[in-house]
């Protein structure tokens, strides 16, 4: 596959991740699931549970939640090819997110949290999370949610490890149309999208 097709995202396509999706999101997360075994399991966890999931236990505990016909994200697609993951959900589906002292509620208005982003390392830098940021809108929407919440980060240097960044970047998220809300850190915008449902 040429570099100029990988980037190409107006071919991009978008899918809730259900039962039958499964196997795709293996194969886009590989046998490390997506990083060091997690399996997009860190934020539902405690510590102690991760790390006694960690790999194989965090694998199966994603494929139970979508078996039982939850709907953990949103998968990104290229020429029908799985490149891009977004976790997006109620955010009292999160654990660390209730003890988080940087990341705690900014209101108690009802959001859904997007608490990461995951493209394959062959298509990234190409957009894919802004418009994964935009997939999960219209997903929220039309599950009745009205504000889509994200947690970025916004590194002091203009550059930072891919891996580091799954959380998303501030750039991404105002790209997508998001606004920062909060920020109780120097380096973590806590940034918001208001859903028109007018």
């Amino acid at each position: 596959m040429t570099t100029d097709k990988k980037r190409n995202t107006s071919a991009l396509e978008f899918q809730a991740l259900t039962a039958e999706r499964w196997g795709d999101l293996a194969q886009l997360f590989g046998p490390r699931g997506a990083c060091g075994g997690c399996w997009c399991m860190w934020w539902r966890l405690t510590n102690k549970e991760f790390e006694a999931r960690k790999g194989k236990g965090n694998r199966s505990a994603m494929r139970r939640l979508v078996a039982a016909g939850r709907e953990p994200g949103i998968l990104a697609y290229q020429h029908k090819i799985p490149v891009g993951w977004c976790s997006v959900a109620p955010r009292e589906e999160f654990t660390r997110l209730q003890r988080s002292r940087i990341l705690k509620p900014v209101d108690d208005q009802p959001v859904w949290s997007v608490v990461c982003l995951y493209v394959h390392k062959q298509y990234r830098h190409a957009g894919i999370s802004t418009r994964l940021l935009t997939a999960a809108i219209d997903f929220v929407k039309a599950r009745g949610g009205r504000i889509v919440e994200g947690y970025a980060v916004e590194p002091k240097k203009d550059k930072m490890p891919d891996t580091f960044a799954y959380h998303g970047l501030a750039a991404a998220y105002r790209n997508a149309g998001f606004e920062e809300v909060a920020r109780r850190s120097e380096t973590r915008p806590i940034m918001r999208y208001f859903i028109d449902t007018r």
